[in-house]
């Protein structure tokens, strides 16, 4: 079977797993092998769904971004990335993590029909396979802000890591450009929002 083929099936393969969840609390490792352990950008994917929702699961922006900071890694080196297991056995909870993984692949499904491998000088070769996995590490630190109370802080940088994985896993350079055009849009939101912590905090210590 082809990536293409593959991938027109990843939102239904990502919405059966989100209702196999249990209601309880599970273990990071327990995702991991629903998912997977071969396809690595294929989890990075899974992992941005519950953020692309306005469905708040708290506790899960931390642990998801720094495995995907670790996938990046991963795939600059060229090696199957180092998972610690303190981050594999840390529990998120399933049943609203479930329910948001479940509607963030109907965004997956409205969006795999326009993948297709184009642009071949963005995703292939060493080099540029390095630098697409240190966008994808970066868009990861940002999904680790701390500004998780603020409208779209997790969705922007989740859209960010959504098309750079998208796009290294069917070669497609229109989304890995994506990509990197949201992973800037995030660094400005960001940006604004610091500049405007600092400007009000300025007017109440002036005031």
């Amino acid at each position: 079977m082809s990536e293409r083929e593959e991938s027109e099936k990843l939102s239904a393969q990502f919405a059966a797993i989100a209702r196999s969840l249990p209601d309880e609390k599970l273990p990071v490792q327990d995702l991991l092998e629903r998912v997977g352990q071969s396809g690595m950008l294929l989890f990075a994917v899974f992992l941005t769904l519950p953020f692309l929702v306005p469905v708040s699961v708290p506790g899960v922006s931390t642990v998801f971004g720094l495995l995907i900071i670790l996938i990046g890694i991963g795939f600059a080196l060229d090696r199957l990335p180092w998972l610690p297991s303190f981050v594999m056995k840390r529990t998120v909870p399933a049943g609203k993590l479930g329910t948001a993984l479940e509607q963030g692949s109907k965004l997956v499904a409205r969006i795999e029909g326009f993948l297709h491998p184009r642009l071949g000088f963005l995703v292939h070769g060493l080099g540029v396979n390095r630098l697409n996995g240190l966008a994808l590490a970066f868009a990861g630190v940002l999904l680790m802000a701390p500004f998780g109370f603020v409208p779209f802080s997790n969705t922007v940088p989740g859209l960010a890591i959504l098309f750079l994985a998208l796009g290294m896993l069917e070669r497609d350079g229109v989304f890995v450009i994506l990509g990197y055009l949201m992973t800037v849009a995030t660094c400005v939101y960001f940006g604004v929002l610091i500049w405007g912590a600092y400007q009000a905090g300025s007017l109440m210590l002036g005031g």
